[in-house]
């Protein structure tokens, strides 16, 4: 075990510190569903909107009703002010329950050095869910590739409105060489953790010649390597839990929580850090980060005593961020988890200093070249709901020390 596994080993044992109120700015609001985010090599910011649904036919997924769309976008900001955000890709199929909350679509986005990039789309079942749909449902569970960036400016386009510019063709053929690579496939065919076909693409990392994928329906961690194989690089197994007293269950009883990781990141060690969501019924405290050696094996628990991680990144100094999406079980009906979301650092020797939690329901992390973290807030919101949500889903720039 390294220097840095053994420090951070202490976490548990160290209290929670509030830490100074940071410099909170809004960069980008009125989208719809924000979730994952990351730097582009043009530098640039790119945000994966799941988008709201929509009028069309609608399935069953494990949330309930949900109808489709093309909703789901790609968008680009440019942090030195020189454009409008604008989505780069557009029309991406989105399903959502009436009134577009929470919607499943674009979950994640990652590029390369060379500009090369994917985002991951949702499903949340085993592929079969996503036939008939609509013409661009087959992407359900897929990545699909992002237009390659190579400069920190994007061609003029007719209209730089954030709702109307940057539309690039999708494609329309499920079969080929070029085709969006398909973890819903992979997952149904080969179900590496074995508990039942079930993807759902969440976090994405480009890593050298290969991406990585945090499959949290599929409760596994996937390499995509230069000649779009897929292989397993881990699996993260259920556990006990307390059963909830709602369950009417005899006292002490327990049942078996799914782990659902959500995110990966890169730790200064080489590495591969996963986050842990936890399944139903999302217990406070029972979320880890798992190390997994960067050419895959048994997961261990790195750091615990979390609650429904959503992204895990680090600085350029080594430390770990954590970003959790809620503070445990709100009970049924309504959205399943408490607020309010938190960003959480956690230094070399322990400490977890609270760096912000005025968020609800945050959906992705990223820390940027100048030191600041970056979040998407009000993730499951579907625009801009006057009187709850003005600003509908954001970008928030957090300043870190």
């Amino acid at each position: 075990m390294n220097g840095l596994r053994c420090m951070f080993g202490s976490a548990l044992l160290v209290t929670m510190t509030a830490g100074a109120a940071p410099q909170v700015e809004v960069i980008a609001k009125g989208l719809s569903n924000p979730r994952g985010l990351a730097f582009g090599p043009d530098g640039a910011l790119y945000v994966a909107e799941a988008g709201k649904g929509g009028n069309g036919a609608c399935t069953e997924l494990a949330e309930g009703p949900a109808c489709y769309g093309e909703t789901g976008a790609v968008l680009r900001i440019d942090l030195a002010g020189r454009k409008e955000p604008a989505r780069v890709l557009r029309n991406l199929p989105s399903l959502a329950p009436e009134g577009g909350f929470g919607a499943t679509g674009p979950q994640a986005v990652a590029f390369k050095a060379s500009g090369e990039g994917l985002v991951a789309l949702g499903l949340g079942s085993h592929r079969a869910t996503r036939e008939g749909l609509g013409r661009y449902s087959y992407l359900f569970g897929r990545l699909l590739a992002v237009p390659k960036m190579k400069s920190a400016v994007l061609p003029p386009t007719k209209d730089k409105s954030l709702a109307q510019s940057g539309e690039v063709p999708l494609p329309t053929a499920a079969q080929d060489e070029k085709a969006p690579l398909d973890l819903a496939a992979f997952e149904d065919i080969n179900d590496p953790a074995g508990d039942g076909s079930d993807s759902n693409p969440e976090g994405l990392l480009a890593l050298g010649a290969d991406y990585i994928a945090v499959d949290a329906g599929g409760n596994s961690l996937l390499r995509i390597g230069s000649g779009r194989q897929i292989s397993t690089l881990a699996t993260f197994g259920p556990r006990d839990v307390p059963a909830p007293p709602f369950l009417g269950l005899p006292p002490g009883a327990t049942i078996p929580m799914q782990a659902v990781p959500t995110s990966v990141a890169q730790g200064p060690d080489g590495a591969l850090y996963v986050g842990q969501l936890t399944g139903f019924p999302f217990p406070a405290g029972a979320a880890n980060v798992w190390r997994v050696p960067a050419e895959g094996g048994e997961p261990e628990v790195f750091a615990s005593g979390f609650t429904n991680i959503i992204g895990v990144a680090f600085d350029a100094a080594g430390r770990l961020h954590v970003l959790q999406i809620g503070a445990g079980f709100a009970g049924p009906g309504g959205p399943p988890l408490l607020a309010p979301g938190r960003l959480v650092r956690v230094e070399a020797s322990g400490v977890r200093t609270v760096l912000y939690e005025n968020l609800y329901y945050p959906g992705g992390l990223a820390i940027g070249p100048d030191g600041a973290a970056y979040v998407t807030n009000n993730g499951i919101v579907p625009g801009p709901v006057p009187g709850a949500f003005p600003d509908g889903g954001q970008v928030l720039r957090i300043t870190l020390d």
